[in-house]
């Protein structure tokens, strides 16, 4: 069914701008962080595992989500159910005034120039293959090149290996250093008339680096190619302004953004997504259809066929909402005193070895400990209520680089305290232990 019109959805924007007026803030910006404030925002918290007081150290795999982005999404549920963009009657204006509310809570948040360029998807995965289809299909050719690094996510790998498996194209990788560090001078080799894309992460999900994405960006488009950002790990971390950075594209995933799972945005410049294809053909993404001929429906609805996840992305406007009410400088500044801290800590456990010690690092230290699995390492702290990632983190190519099968990984987001790191490291010790 064709999105309803401008003319039959008066007024939409003004209840959007009316809903970001009233969007409650939650965190006063003081400037000092109290951990223990923000702690009770987050109800997952205060329960205990295996009888212990659970350590949650897994936020790069998924945040939890604070109570209000709960309390939004049961709203939703309770009070406004019904379908977006498709109905006149009080219930599916109420709901589309939310859904698109969240849009543009999504555009400032990354200062985007308009709502129109912010894509709605269930997450990176999907937003990356997207572009792939949408982009890749339509403009790649036999013996192109796309370049990406050799940190990337199975998410910013596989599909650019099955689009250059299809079109007869080349897929390069960027190197990088023992520390987990991007090689950008050998980057810069690797570009030459027959680069079409680069791909990107901005922070390693298995490594914690941050890469300069800002000076990869600069760096292709001397030559002009287009890049594209997967910022499942720096959008929960750092400011993101794509204006700023000038990526053509930028993916996020709600679900690292403290906002429930099935939520995500493909941010990408205007000119590029008008002239791309759709990903997905049906409903609301037409502007008419015939047996004979469709045509497609204006940004961002061309992309967003279906009934889309509606109380997960405007969740995800709730979830800014929450960031928004914060000092975010504060955030960050206590996520690097405690990565700084575990590091030092973990350091001084002989056997035990961190993996990924790149300059620029978000709060995620991957490690392995001497003759021990990652798997066995995981199950211990868990019988501990302290809740880690252990395996590949779907960063296989990684780990080959690094000459191991696995890391356990312990990440931190602003809600974790330095008791929680300690216990971390008093539980590592107790594993070695068991082992000897």
């Amino acid at each position: 069914m064709a999105a309803v019109t401008e003319q039959t959805l008066v007024d939409v924007e003004n209840i959007v701008e009316a809903a970001l007026v009233d969007a409650p803030v939650n965190i006063s910006s003081v400037g000092v962080w109290d951990v223990e404030r923000v702690r009770r925002d987050f109800p997952v918290l205060s329960q205990t595992v295996n009888g212990k007081p659970l350590v949650y150290l897994d936020s790069a795999a998924s945040a939890q989500v604070p109570q209000v982005v709960i309390d939004r999404g049961s709203k939703y549920l309770g009070e406004e159910h019904s379908n977006v963009h498709r109905g006149v009657h009080y219930l599916s204006q109420r709901a589309t005034s939310a859904y698109e509310g969240s849009r543009e809570r999504v555009r400032r948040f990354i200062n985007a120039r308009e709502a129109a360029e912010c894509v709605f998807v269930r997450g990176c995965t999907e937003g990356i293959n997207l572009v792939m289809h949408g982009y890749g299909r339509k403009f790649i050719v036999e013996g192109d090149e796309i370049i990406i690094s050799a940190m990337e996510h199975h998410s910013n790998i596989v599909p650019w290996q099955m689009l250059c498996e299809e079109k007869g194209a080349r897929l390069r990788v960027i190197p990088m250093n023992d520390q987990g560090e991007l090689q950008l001078d050998e980057f810069e080799k690797l570009l030459n008339e027959r680069t079409k894309l680069v791909g990107v992460i901005h922070i390693s999900n298995a490594l914690g680096t941050i890469n300069p994405v800002k000076e990869i960006v600069a760096t292709a488009h001397k030559h002009g190619v287009p890049v594209l950002v997967d910022g499942a790990q720096g959008a929960p971390h750092l400011n993101i302004d794509v204006q700023d950075l000038d990526c053509d594209f930028y993916i996020l995933s709600g679900h690292k953004l403290f906002a429930p799972t099935g939520s995500g945005v493909v941010y990408g410049k205007r000119e590029l997504l008008d002239r791309m294809n759709p990903f997905i053909g049906g409903g609301s993404m037409i502007r008419s259809v015939t047996f004979e001929k469709t045509t497609y429906a204006g940004l961002p609805d061309k992309f967003e066929a279906g009934t889309p996840a509606i109380a997960s992305q405007i969740g995800l406007g709730a979830a800014i909402d929450y960031l928004n009410g914060m000092d975010r400088a504060a955030a960050l500044r206590h996520e690097q005193e405690l990565l700084e801290y575990a590091t030092a800590r973990l350091n001084e456990i002989e056997g035990v070895t961190i993996i990924g010690t790149a300059g620029e690092k978000a709060s995620v230290i991957s490690f392995t400990v001497q003759d021990i699995h990652p798997h066995d390492i995981g199950t211990i702290l868990d019988a501990e209520g302290i809740a880690i990632r252990a395996g590949h983190h779907c960063a296989q190519p990684v780990m080959q680089r690094f000459q191991i099968p696995a890391t356990a990984r312990a990440s931190f987001a602003f809600y974790n305290t330095r008791e929680e790191a300690d216990k971390l490291v008093s539980a590592i010790r107790r594993v070695i232990e068991v082992f000897k």
